[in-house]
């Protein structure tokens, strides 16, 4: 928009709009008056100036009186005088008579121009763009300030001002919303609203609405989010969020004020939630804030370990189905062995290959319970939930013979040792009789085995062992151990 020179928003916006012609700028010096040309000389008869209807179209003066009243506003040295006639030999000159000096009235006031009044003219005329030069600024200082008046007159405006629901009438020379803003020193922020808009351009009886944003900490069934409004109250609020308040739970009323500062708000719409419990289901609308409190709402009771299918803790959804699972428990406690480790020890008085069985292991109890459960009617695997040791298992411990065991023994070397083994045993170091009393090659009896300096039982000892052994006794009693099978060295 562009201001009249003199306007109060012409400073404002000066860079772009400078005026034409300051007024108050100081004047610049004339120039010195060119010298008057010199009067030609008249050789006519001298008689008075008559006054001219009109000046020079090219030098009219809107400021000098009308014509007709030239007589009486002449100025004094504009009077017709009679001019003076040089004397020339020979030619004598003769005074006007005194009526001629009078200026004549009527049509004949007006005689066409002689060479002498078009000198006068010359004269006046030169005149005149002096009294042009000193009246032209006054002119325009006079239209200038005429304009200015006109424009400033023109651009004050009346509009209303609407801040957070007050309001207040206004004169303003603003030519928008913004310029209106900065008159009055306000700043707003980015979530701060203004209708009509910064820009709008503004006209007698508009009406500016300003509302300050105010930030609204809002956890809307369940889930927080961080938001800004305008409204001033927590029901314009859930309306402008297009929030559904009825039915809903809320942490503030709905009357209450939302400071600039801001607000925590909790709101928990109505939502419908079903229930499968015993056999049955249950449809309801709630605005509980978890399962356990929907439940409760539809006269459904957990008792013991009773549950639900989500968490109870957990935030009922709208549309959500969930079951009630009804449960029954018990409790089975079982004894389980623990196997025993074995440690071999070698023993230097025990001929190679012979293994004695020093201490018998035997194995640990642990007693473990199991969590039995039943989940409307159904039974559910077991669940161990403790483990408890009753009886630590014992090592058992057997000793290994490292000393090398003799094969030669005198007066018994030669014999058919072989023979007598496979009549005995079959030739099974192992063998044991039905009995259990004899065992190995030689069907030694474990007192027998021991006198002889074996260790353990002799089905446990080593085949070559057996034989040594054998041969020990037969130098002490002969073939009489074997009475059946004893012919048997022999043949």
């Amino acid at each position: 928009m562009t201001h009249a020179p003199g306007h109060p928003r012409a400073a404002r916006r000066g860079a772009a709009e400078t005026p034409l012609y300051n007024p108050y700028d100081p004047y610049e010096p004339y120039n010195p008056y060119a010298s008057y040309p010199p009067y030609e000389t008249y050789d006519g008869p001298g008689e008075p100036y008559g006054i001219h209807d009109q000046p020079p179209h090219a030098l009219h003066d809107p400021f000098l009186p009308e014509p007709r009243d030239a007589g009486a506003h002449a100025h004094p040295e504009l009077q017709d005088e009679p001019l003076p006639v040089p004397h020339q030999a020979g030619h004598r000159t003769e005074a006007p008579p005194e009526t001629a000096a009078e200026p004549p009235t009527g049509p004949a006031a007006d005689p066409e121009p002689t060479p002498g009044r078009r000198a006068g003219r010359r004269k006046r005329a030169g005149e005149r763009p002096d009294a042009l030069r000193r009246l032209l600024p006054q002119a325009l200082v006079v239209a200038f300030l005429a304009g200015g008046t006109s424009a400033f007159v023109a651009s004050d405006k009346t509009v209303r001002l609407t801040i957070e629901g007050s309001s207040r009438t206004l004169h303003t020379f603003a030519d928008d919303v913004d310029e209106l803003l900065a008159d009055q020193n306000m700043a707003l922020g980015e979530h701060d609203t203004v209708t009509p808009g910064h820009d709008h351009d503004l006209g007698g009886g508009d009406e500016v609405t300003v509302r300050y944003g105010r930030p609204l900490a809002l956890t809307l069934d369940g889930e927080h989010r961080n938001v800004w409004t305008t409204a001033r109250t927590v029901d314009g609020a859930l309306r402008e969020l297009g929030v559904r308040a009825e039915g809903a739970h809320l942490s503030a009323p709905r009357t209450a004020p939302i400071p600039r500062e801001g607000l925590d708000l909790d709101v928990r719409t109505e939502r419908t939630v079903t229930f499968m419990a015993d056999g049955r289901e249950r449809t309801i609308r709630t605005n509980a804030a978890t399962v356990r409190e929907a439940i409760e709402a539809a006269g459904i009771t957990l008792r013991g370990q009773d549950t639900t299918s989500v968490d109870p803790d957990s935030f009922p959804r709208e549309g959500q189905t969930i079951s009630v699972m009804r449960i029954t428990g018990s409790q089975k406690v079982r004894e389980v062995p623990i196997d025993f480790t074995t440690e071999r020890r070698d023993d230097p008085t025990l001929n190679k290959g012979t293994e004695v069985v020093a201490q018998r292991g035997e194995k640990g109890v642990r007693r473990v319970t199991y969590a039995l459960r039943t989940v409307n009617g159904v039974q559910q695997k077991p669940k161990k939930i403790a483990v408890e040791t009753v009886r630590l298992p014992r090592t058992q411990i057997v000793k290994v013979g490292t000393k090398a065991v003799p094969t030669a023994v005198q007066g018994a070397d030669g014999l058919n040792w072989r023979g007598l083994a496979q009549c005995e045993a079959g030739g099974r170091p192992d063998a044991v009789d039905p009995s259990g009393t004899y065992g190995g090659l030689y069907q030694f009896d474990v007192r027998t085995w021991q006198g002889l300096g074996g260790k353990g039982r002799p089905q446990d000892a080593p085949a070559a062992e057996q034989t040594y052994r054998a041969k020990k006794l037969y130098v002490s009693r002969g073939a009489s151990p074997w009475p059946v099978c004893g012919r048997k060295l022999h043949g």
